[in-house]
């Protein structure tokens, strides 16, 4: 028996809550985690679970075992990441966390080219706008597009992204255009849902901060639908500079109130930790901000 990968597959099964998940987590068949926790009870003379055909539960030993095991490959973890940060060489799975229409447009273009790069390393890329918690659901790397706010995490700016308010040219020539940030209450508004400051649009204009109500015709958690809409004419859009720059060279949208600068944000990768920085997080994120040094959305 494999003792290292028995405990690693008894861990598995245990934090993800049944055999099924635990050996999707560790990329083992059901059957293979199944006999590796059969063997580890065997070999230790004790039941670590219980088993029924709803749910699993650890036994009083098997609390035990689960606490020190878990020790045991958080140990193993560092020592690892010790070794490679020394060595410079970057292997294993790279677990990474991106926002979902830039992961799409300017995330997965670069993947390709970090693997060749890096023949040793597997990439786990998951693409999700929700906040995720990099330490509860194992993320080594994350990209986030946001005002970062103080934390736990560490954060290396890769570049900025501005919200641009945007309108297709038939739409404004129809309805006119606004002068000034209030008039857009009366306009036709399409709203990304999860912006933070909601349906109150932020700008800075030639006297001072301006905050203009909407009221939006569609509402959407998506900025590619958004855009959609706009350049089919449906209304005036708060879209980032990393979305809109195409549609705005292709004349499909325009800027509107252009002396009116909303809000900027910072492009950021995070991760948790300064102490023991895996090689392969190290470089990914000098990777990143040597890909973003002069963003597409900016030439």
């Amino acid at each position: 028996m494999d003792k290292f990968a028995a405990v690693q597959a008894f861990v598995a099964v245990v934090d993800a809550g049944s055999f099924v998940k635990g050996a999707e987590a560790i990329g083992q068949s059901k059957a293979g985690v199944s006999r590796y926790v059969g063997e580890l009870e065997a070999q230790l003379g004790v039941r670590l679970l219980n088993r029924t055909t709803r749910r699993l539960s650890l036994t009083e030993e098997g609390e035990v075992f689960h606490s020190r095991c878990k020790e045991l490959l958080a140990q193993f973890s560092e020592a690892e990441a010790e070794i490679t940060a020394h060595s410079g060489s970057a292997v294993g799975q790279l677990k990474i966390n991106v926002p979902v229409t830039f992961g799409q447009l300017h995330l997965a273009p670069l993947w390709p080219a970090f693997l060749k790069q890096h023949p040793r390393v597997t990439l786990d890329v998951t693409l999700a706008d929700r906040f995720v918690d990099l330490v509860e659901e194992g993320y080594d790397l994350a990209v986030r597009i946001a005002r970062l706010p103080s934390s736990s995490l560490i954060s290396r700016r890769l570049g900025s992204t501005r919200l641009l308010l945007c309108a297709s040219p038939d739409y404004l020539r129809e309805r006119g255009r606004p002068a000034h940030p209030s008039e857009l209450a009366t306009h036709d508004v399409v709203a990304y849902s999860l912006l933070a400051t909601g349906e109150s649009w932020e700008f800075d204009g030639p006297e001072g901060p301006v905050i203009a109500r909407v009221n939006p015709r569609l509402r959407t958690n998506s900025g590619e639908t958004c855009c959609a809409a706009a350049i089919r004419h449906q209304g005036i859009v708060l879209q980032p500079s990393f979305l809109v720059a195409p549609f705005l060279q292709s004349g499909e949208l325009v800027e509107v109130l252009p002396h009116f600068r909303s809000i900027e944000l910072g492009i950021y990768a995070v991760y948790p930790s300064r102490r023991h920085v895996t090689a392969k997080v190290r470089l990914m994120i000098d990777y990143l901000v040597a890909a973003f040094r002069t963003p597409a959305w900016l030439a």
